[in-house]
């Protein structure tokens, strides 16, 4: 008799786990529809904001292979003031090398390319004023915006496009 209540009492507790498991299953995979549904609805927006962009303000790097770049290297290390932050009575400077990523097949590269070392002056000038816009905390975190408002700059300096990257290598003090 004890061997039957027992086999009863087993039976039982089988059912109920079966349907727990079933109620649980209901309920996870309705919500892992949700959240798959989610996800892909993001990607699906940022796909469409990266796709939609100029390619100017994606970068342009992509559009232009390294057989038809060509590097302009600004003359001299330059040594730009930082802004001042409240509370720290220290002067920041960042020390540095910049450089110029140029598209050779762009109509507007023979204008310019002979004649680059003469703008040196022009473009340490935008170097000098978007920099100073931003403290030694700012730039070492992120230089990805100083370096797109030096190329935005630039680029609004030229009149164009053949110029599509900027590159610099600052030690900050």
């Amino acid at each position: 008799m004890k061997r039957n209540l027992l086999s009863i009492i087993i039976l039982a507790l089988l059912v109920v786990n079966i349907v727990l498991s079933a109620i649980m299953m209901v309920s996870v995979s309705s919500a892992s529809k949700k959240t798959a549904a989610l996800v892909s609805d993001i990607a699906t927006i940022i796909g469409v904001e990266i796709n939609g962009l100029p390619q100017s303000d994606v970068g342009g790097a992509a559009s232009v292979s390294m057989a038809d770049t060509a590097v302009h290297n600004v003359e001299g290390e330059l040594t730009v003031p930082l802004k001042k932050v409240e509370g720290d009575e220290e002067d920041h400077y960042a020390v540095g090398s910049v450089s110029l990523s140029m598209d050779t097949k762009h109509a507007d590269y023979k204008k310019y390319s002979e004649t680059m070392t003469e703008m040196d002056g022009i473009i340490k000038d935008i170097v000098f004023s978007v920099m100073a816009k931003y403290s030694v905390d700012e730039a070492r975190s992120d230089s990805e915006p100083i370096k797109a408002e030096i190329l935005e700059k630039i680029q609004e300096r030229f009149d164009s496009t053949f110029i599509y990257s900027v590159s610099f290598n600052f030690l900050y003090s």
